[in-house]
């Protein structure tokens, strides 16, 4: 596969998160044919579902090109949340890393491990703040909507507006 522009979202709420997100885009960057070539801050936001009293979220987004195909990657980042302890036990439960892939290019997939996009993005304020920081105008293949314009439609009816965090783990990019 030719390397690919591809959006993924970065997340946690339990452990030292900011040092797993920053473990977790930096074993992403090792990746064969994968390099990370964007980072956003991280945005503070309240859990969305899940268990009630779980802490709140940094989430984040990064931009990457590869050579892998789909499910390969999909893998590796489930591969990169276990390796970093995240244990899958309750469905939008707290987590130490959460790696999700948003868009890839113009690319529709829906195999039985991998959904892009991502099927919730568009309602997602914690998903396209910090996505519209590395893919702005980065298109939706379905809606064909850009990531900022998804996020204005949003920002129309949300509030209070996520607290950002500066975030930079990778210097040498």
């Amino acid at each position: 596969m030719t390397p690919s522009a591809v959006y993924v979202a970065i997340g946690g709420n339990i452990g030292d998160v900011e040092e797993n997100l920053a473990k977790a885009v930096a074993l992403i960057h090792q990746l064969p044919t994968t390099r990370v070539t964007d980072v956003s801050g991280l945005y503070r936001t309240a859990p969305v579902g899940g268990p009630e009293g779980q802490p709140d979220f940094f989430n984040g987004a990064i931009a990457l090109t590869t050579g892998l195909e789909p499910d390969q990657l999909m893998a590796a980042l489930i591969g990169i949340e276990h390796q970093l302890g995240r244990v899958r036990e309750v469905q939008d439960g707290p987590r130490t890393v959460d790696l999700d892939i948003i868009l890839w290019g113009d690319l529709v997939v829906d195999s039985a491990h991998t959904t892009i996009p991502h099927p919730r993005m568009e309602s997602r304020e914690f998903v396209l703040l910090p996505l519209s920081e590395v893919g702005g105008s980065a298109r939706h293949p379905v809606s064909n909507l850009t990531v900022d314009e998804m996020l204005s439609a949003i920002e129309d009816i949300s509030s209070p507006r996520p607290q950002r965090v500066d975030f930079d783990p990778i210097s040498d990019k």
